[in-house]
């Protein structure tokens, strides 16, 4: 089986080493190149058949642009992000340009391999603290969230965009040839893992992380 290439963009030394070594931890990964800013990167892409990117466009190495370089070279290459920037704007603008996975640099081990392996198969794999910045929401320091993640699976993808169409329950399980009932429970299950309390909070999150348009 052909493993997974993957890069590392980060201007830190210890965090790329850091990496280096969770990525040693599966052996469906095979790590091909590390760079500490925008020009190395760029050159890697050129001269490296390239799976996924792990980045942190917040440095003064790097920048969104850079993001929209890779989607611009080569749409098929998967980013994950792993960044402690938290302003709403640039988190928008990093899902525009087409980043599946986004975590803070304070996630654990477990964590990021799990968004490895979503981001390998195209899964969108979020930080719950990243969800709270999209979602705008006010958390208490007393309560303040983890950084634990959230994987959505290809059906639960399914249905939040049938349901952002306005489809009853009915309605997508017609569609997707299953019962209301899982439906409801696929429903279900997708509040609980992105805590949203709505099915409209649910729609305003696929809007924002791309997987549903306006």
């Amino acid at each position: 089986m052909q493993k997974i290439r993957v890069i590392i963009a980060d201007a830190q030394y210890l965090i790329r080493l850091g990496l280096i070594q969770v990525l040693s931890r599966d052996n469906r990964y095979q790590f091909i190149g590390q760079c500490a800013n925008s020009a190395e990167l760029r050159t890697m892409l050129r001269n490296q058949q390239v799976d996924i990117v792990i980045m942190d466009y917040a440095q003064e190495e790097f920048s969104l642009e850079d993001l929209r370089y890779i989607n611009s070279i080569d749409s098929e290459i998967k980013i994950l992000v792993i960044t402690p920037d938290q302003d709403k704007e640039k988190v928008f603008e990093a899902l525009k340009y087409g980043v599946v996975s986004f975590l803070t640099k304070e996630c654990e081990q477990e964590e990021i391999l799990s968004a490895l392996n979503a981001t390998s198969k195209a899964e969108k794999f979020i930080c719950n603290k990243i969800i709270d910045v999209i979602l705008d929401k006010q958390i208490n320091p007393a309560e303040e969230r983890d950084c634990r993640a959230n994987t959505l699976s290809k059906r639960e993808l399914e249905i939040i965009q049938l349901t952002a169409k306005s489809l009853s329950a009915k309605e997508i399980g017609q569609q997707l040839y299953i019962s209301t009932h899982t439906v409801y429970t696929h429903k279900k299950n997708i509040l609980k893992k992105l805590n949203l309390n709505s099915s409209s909070e649910v729609v305003f999150y696929a809007r924002d992380n791309g997987i549903i348009y306006n």
